[in-house]
């Protein structure tokens, strides 16, 4: 995938409310609040996680939710949620969303997440094709169950993305109900 494009995200308020786009880097650069989505894909108490690459500009090497990804100009919430499956795991699922989130880290000076994070869950069952990780987004992929990964985000926190930390367990405890 050649992005020889500037890759333009959908900037928004605190409510949610859709305000411009702004270059993906500058985002970043900035702290802008923006739309993001996060995408929890489970089947039979195991939850799909992958290892983020190692060279990602932030959060690399570290374990996170199957994927997850930016509304781009020109895309709806649900294109953008289908291209960033069929991009990062050659298939499409059907998911739901189930709730929304505000996280802002600081991972240097001129870099951050500041994100509405829009969380979609979907089953393995309902995969559209086999499961193909791109090696430029996630360098490992496992299904862990729910007991091993509630432990391991307790015991080992700094394994994991700060926006996982905050999804997963509210995640586990829609699916526990």
């Amino acid at each position: 995938r050649s992005h020889n494009h500037v890759e333009e995200i959908l900037l928004v308020d605190i409510d949610d409310a859709e305000i411009g786009y702004m270059p993906k880097a500058d985002v970043h650069k900035y702290g802008k609040l923006h739309r993001a989505f996060s995408v929890f894909i489970v089947h039979d108490g195991k939850m799909l996680i992958q290892k983020r690459n190692k060279n990602k500009y932030h959060s690399g090497g570290l374990w996170t939710n199957a994927c997850c990804s930016h509304q781009r100009k020109g895309e709806t919430l649900a294109d953008a949620v289908k291209r960033c499956m069929i991009d990062e795991l050659g298939t499409n699922c059907k998911v739901e969303e189930q709730y929304q989130f505000v996280y802002r880290t600081a991972f240097a000076k001129d870099l951050f997440e500041f994100e509405i994070d829009h969380v979609f869950l979907g089953d393995s069952d309902d995969f559209d094709g086999e499961l193909c990780i791109d090696p430029e987004e996630a360098e490992a992929i496992q299904w862990v169950d729910f007991g091993t990964l509630k432990r391991r985000l307790t015991d080992e926190p700094e394994r994991f993305t700060s926006w996982f930390i905050i999804a997963a367990p509210q995640v586990m405890k829609i699916l526990e109900r």
